[in-house]
Order: C-alpha cells, then sequence, then structure tokens
C-alpha cells in the first residue's frame, strides 16, 4: 500500500485499527476467514507435519443443530450458528475448554425453508468485537449480542427494513465490522449494500446499484484503492467497489458471475487488483483505476480453469492457493499463471498459517499442505473420527485456528484439535 499522501496514510491507520479491534489476541480468529478476513492466521510454531491418524483431538461436540457456519474463536470462548428445524435459529457460545455450551440464544426462522436444492440452514459466522458479536441469520435477522450472557442488545431484519432480496438459499454473508459501522449486504434495489451504527444498529448509509442485484452468498471486505477506502463485495451480478465514507457505488466488474446461480467465495485483494471466482462463471482478475473521482474496473484475466470452488482462496505473497472441482492449484496471482496443481482431496476450503495450507475438503477429508510455489508437498491428511459425513453430504464449512488448536464444524458435530508444535 503506497503511504505518499495524507489520504493513504489515514486508510492504513483506520485499516489498522480495525484489525486491532477485532481481535486484541493474535491468536484469536474473531470473524469469517480470520482477523484480517483473507484465510491468514498470524500464528507459528505450528506441526510441521501429522501423524498417520491426524493431530491430538482435544475435544468432540455432537448435536449441536443444523447449518453450515463456521466458528469464531475468541480467548476460550466458540461462537457458531446453529438452526433446529426450520423455525429456529441459534447463536452459540461454547467453552474453549471441553465445547460444553455456555449460552443459546434465538435470533429467528431459517430462510427459504423451500429452497432447490435443499440446503436450508444458518450460514453466517459471528464477527466478535470487544464485549459484543454481530451476525446475519439465514433470513435476514442481523443482531447484536452481549458475548458475556448472549443478551441481544439491537436486532434488524434486513429483508424486512431495506426491502432485501436474496438468492434462492437465502443469507449466507458474515457482518463486517469497521470501527464502529457494520456493514451487510440486504440486495435488491432499495439497499445493496447497508452501513449501520454498531452500537444501535441506526443506518449511516444505504448503497443503490441501478442493476438492483439481489444478495449473493460471499462477504465483504475492505480495500484501499486509489487512496479511498472501498467495501468490496461479490453480488449476484458481479463484484462491486462501495466508498466506505458514502455508500457510493464506485465500480463494477460482472464476468465470473456470468451464467452463474450462485457467487460464493469471498473476493480476494491486493492493492487495486480483485480477484473472484465461481464455480460455473469461471475465475478473473480485474483491475480497478481512477480517474479522478470516477473508478473503472479493467479485466486483466479470466479462465474457467482457475481456482474457483465454494472454499476459497488464500494470497501468499505473489501466489494463489485455492481448489476447484478437481485439484488443489497455485496460480501466480497478478498473471493467472498455473505453478502447480495437485488432486490432493479435490475441492476443499482452505486456510493459511505458518507456511502451511490447511485444507477441510468437501469430502469430510482434513489435509496439510506446504505453501510454496515450487511442487505439491503434503504434510497429512486424515479424516475426523466419528464424523457424520457420508457420501450424500458435502461438507462446506471452513477450518479455524486459533491458539494452536484446529477447528472443523460439519453436520452439527465440532471438533478441536491440537495443531500447536
Amino acid at each position: 500500500m503506497c503511504l505518499s499522501s495524507p489520504r493513504a496514510l489515514q486508510a492504513a491507520v483506520a485499516l489498522v485499527v480495525c484489525g486491532v479491534c477485532l481481535s486484541a489476541r493474535s491468536d484469536d480468529w474473531p470473524q469469517w476467514r480470520g482477523p484480517e478476513r483473507n484465510g491468514h492466521s498470524a500464528e507459528t510454531g505450528l506441526l510441521r507435519e501429522w501423524p498417520a491418524d491426524g493431530p491430538k483431538l482435544l475435544f468432540k461436540v455432537d448435536g449441536l443443530g443444523g447449518g453450515y457456519s463456521t466458528p469464531s474463536v475468541v480467548g476460550d470462548r466458540i461462537y457458531l450458528l446453529n438452526d433446529v428445524g426450520i423455525e429456529d435459529e441459534f447463536v452459540r457460545c461454547l467453552s474453549g475448554t471441553d465445547g460444553s455450551e455456555i449460552w443459546s440464544t434465538r435470533i429467528g426462522a431459517v430462510g427459504a425453508p423451500d429452497q432447490r436444492p435443499p440446503y436450508p440452514g444458518a450460514r453466517s459466522t459471528p464477527t466478535v468485537v470487544g464485549d459484543v458479536l454481530y451476525a446475519l441469520g439465514s433470513n435476514g435477522d442481523l443482531v447484536c449480542i452481549e458475548t458475556d450472557s448472549g443478551g441481544v442488545r439491537w436486532q434488524r431484519n434486513i429483508q424486512d427494513e431495506f426491502g432485501g432480496k436474496y438468492g434462492q438459499w437465502a443469507y449466507s454473508e458474515s457482518p463486517l465490522v469497521d470501527g464502529n459501522t457494520v456493514v451487510v449486504t440486504p440486495g435488491g434495489s432499495e439497499a445493496t449494500m447497508v452501513a449501520l451504527d454498531a452500537e444501535t444498529g441506526n443506518v449511516r448509509w444505504k448503497c443503490h446499484d441501478p442493476d438492483g442485484d439481489i444478495a449473493a452468498y460471499a462477504s465483504v471486505v475492505i480495500a484501499d484503492i486509489d487512496g479511498v477506502k472501498q467495501y468490496v463485495q461479490f453480488v449476484s451480478k458481479g463484484v462491486i467497489g462501495v466508498n466506505a465514507a458514502n455508500g457510493k457505488l464506485l465500480w463494477k466488474y460482472g464476468k465470473t458471475a456470468e451464467g452463474s446461480p450462485a457467487n460464493i467465495p469471498t473476493p480476494v485483494t491486493m492493492r487495486n487488483l480483485v480477484y473472484t471466482a465461481t464455480g460455473r462463471g469461471g475465475a478473473g482478475l480485474a483491475k480497478v483505476s481512477a480517474s479522478g473521482s470516477d473508478f473503472a474496473a479493467e479485466e486483466v484475466y479470466f479462465n474457467r480453469d482457475l481456482p474457483n470452488a465454494i472454499g476459497g482462496s488464500v494470497l501468499v505473497g505473489d501466489y494463489l492457493y485455492g481448489a476447484t472441482r478437481q485439484a488443489l492449484m497455485c496460480v501466480e496471482f497478478a498473471t493467472g499463471e498455473v505453478a502447480w496443481q495437485d488432486r490432493s482431496i479435490g475441492a476443499a476450503s482452505v486456510l493459511y498459517a505458518d507456511g502451511l495450507l490447511f485444507l477441510h475438503g468437501e469430502n469430510g477429508e482434513v489435509a496439510l499442505v506446504e505453501a510454496t510455489p515450487e511442487e505439491y508437498r503434503e504434510k497429512g491428511r486424515f479424516t475426523p473420527p466419528e464424523t457424520p459425513f457420508d457420501a450424500r453430504k458435502t461438507t462446506w464449512t471452513y477450518p479455524v485456528l486459533a491458539d494452536g488448536k484446529l477447528y472443523l464444524h460439519d453436520y452439527g458435530t465440532l471438533w478441536c484439535f491440537d495443531v500447536g508444535g
């Protein structure tokens, strides 16, 4: 990031402050895709290889309920969403010691229960900030909850109050908290994106997209592009950049959304480059540039065979690591050139820490792979014990790393493994 101008320096400081307020400890995992929303953990000293049967299991909890929520972990507490039937969706707080329940708070019903294909259930990852968390239910129930007691400080329904429109699988987004602002994506002609006061839930601004884009399934990330702080989000017809100060729509790139019914992976950004991908649309990199107060996105490359799986991708140095339906890949981010690919465990969600990739495969397997562009180097693989997974189901939750522990959530079961060195 260039810090040659006062505006750029101010934006950089804001990003740092936001990261600090989300996670007081570097080994917490306080929100979707970790402290910086990029799939990275700053932890070091982790196991370089796993035993044949996997790392040591510290505890396992069954019967949590349905849904596809990835947990957040802060201090000695675990937070996630689950549903019981289609009438009740809950935010749960569990002990980080043994997984026992500390509190559970109902936030609403499950969205689009008659969806086809049928995958109804809780999907959001809670965002933990200080003594509160923010979570979005699949039916649009946005809540601010006290982490100590589970008490609700405020609640709004973004579908009812903002004319929100979601796709056939309801809301999946995990709220972004940026300082004293909460950002979510109702979708539709009234408010494609909305910024709320974090303390009260009051509206700060609403973003109107002339296309009337409905909400997709990705989550907002922050980018500083030519000195302007932007909220980048993948909606139904493409990826957009929104001015963080006032909600103005700045630019849009739609190629990777064409023909796609489900825009799921969270965008990956580096300076003014934005990578998005969908299973049916393909993968592409857009370069966003400013001309005066106007912005435009220009395609750098597009390829249907680059990482595009639901599990997203991570950027490590100059290389992107992610999966297609068939293989794990290492790709040069700026050019799209493939360094290597390996069938590995197939499609998977991915996390990066300490030079390693932690993969949670859609087939239920878990793998450890060295993050290097030189070649594919696997350092361990196992299947969690007594998994509820079977051949008729698909594992979609992302892995979580906090305080040397690897957390996996799948079909109402939570595992905690010791991966600290």
